[in-house]
């Protein structure tokens, strides 16, 4: 008769001796970790502290998203455990500044939080507040991002005016999502040096917080292209929250109606502005695991 245990999946073996090899080469018995996983190519590197561990300084933070150095990162993305939900987040992009919001990696965690428990929805907390995530079918994972942020206060912006067409070159829109972001709708997304736009308008003295910038333009019917310079970041192949502000001021401005088609460097994401949030649904990748040897973090101390 055989035996009633449960035994662990392979990976597991796997990983557990992955670690146990680099603790005895070290001498150490505080490996870290992690998960690398994307959205439409907007990547992450993600911490599980659910358990404990490491808090990272800035200058961890700098050197894990060093492409060359570390492992490269869009922004990484900290899981904690909070009281009144399944898990919190705390986000950093890769200047090792905090973020307030990231849609996507929200939705990779919560993928993989679901594939963890086997439940098809969740609530997860970050500096947005409690936002609710769900399993959408065909592989996909939406999350309710909450209601968008219209007032320059709130945004935030440094003086008082209405945000739907700002005061600056391009009259771009305002938004805040957890994080501020300024939209330009232009002819051609394409042909927009992103590369000097970007910056140029992420430092502008009119987002004390510095912000996000997207270019977009209209495909069609509810249909937009959109490239994403992100603060603190740069140029990343795909943005929720960027999705999300997109969306907004494209229906403010009346050039969509409130669910929209947003096709991104990366692939194409889905925004639906309700009456509870902005719902956004995409997919998600695991790409793989990995170990921060004692060694590395001794140098990121």
């Amino acid at each position: 008769m055989g035996s009633s245990k449960k035994v662990p999946p392979l990976q597991n073996f796997r990983k557990a001796a992955y670690i146990a090899a680099i603790m005895r080469d070290t001498g150490s018995s505080s490996p870290l970790p992690f998960m690398k996983m994307h959205g439409l190519g907007n990547d992450f590197v993600v911490i599980d502290r659910r358990g404990g561990g490491a808090v990272l300084s800035e200058d961890s933070v700098r050197r894990i998203g060093d492409r060359h150095r570390g492992v490269g990162f869009d922004q990484l993305a900290v899981i904690e455990t909070d009281p009144d939900a399944d898990a919190r987040l705390v986000f950093y992009n890769a200047d090792g500044s905090l973020s307030g919001a990231c849609g996507n990696a929200t939705r990779c965690v919560a993928r993989h939080l679901m594939n963890e428990t086997g439940r098809s929805s969740l609530t997860l907390r970050t500096d947005r507040g409690l936002l609710a995530c769900a399993d959408a079918g065909n592989g996909l994972t939406r999350v309710n991002m909450g209601q968008p942020l219209l007032d320059w206060a709130d945004v935030p912006l440094a003086d008082a005016m209405e945000t739907l067409e700002l005061p600056i070159p391009g009259a771009p829109t305002a938004t805040g999502m957890g994080n501020p972001h300024c939209t330009f709708f232009v002819e051609d997304a394409e042909a927009v040096d992103l590369a000097s736009f970007g910056p140029a308008y992420e430092h502008h003295p009119l987002f004390p917080e510095r912000t996000n910038v997207q270019v977009a333009h209209l495909i069609g019917k509810d249909h937009l292209r959109m490239r994403v310079w992100e603060r603190g970041t740069g140029i990343t192949l795909a943005s929720g929250s960027s999705s999300c502000a997109t969306a907004v001021a494209a229906a403010r401005r009346g050039l969509t109606g409130r669910s929209v088609r947003i096709d991104l460097d990366g692939g194409t994401i889905h925004i639906d502005w309700r009456e509870d949030g902005v719902h956004m649904t995409g997919p998600t990748a695991h790409v793989f695991d990995g170990v921060f040897t004692p060694a590395f973090l001794g140098e990121t101390a």
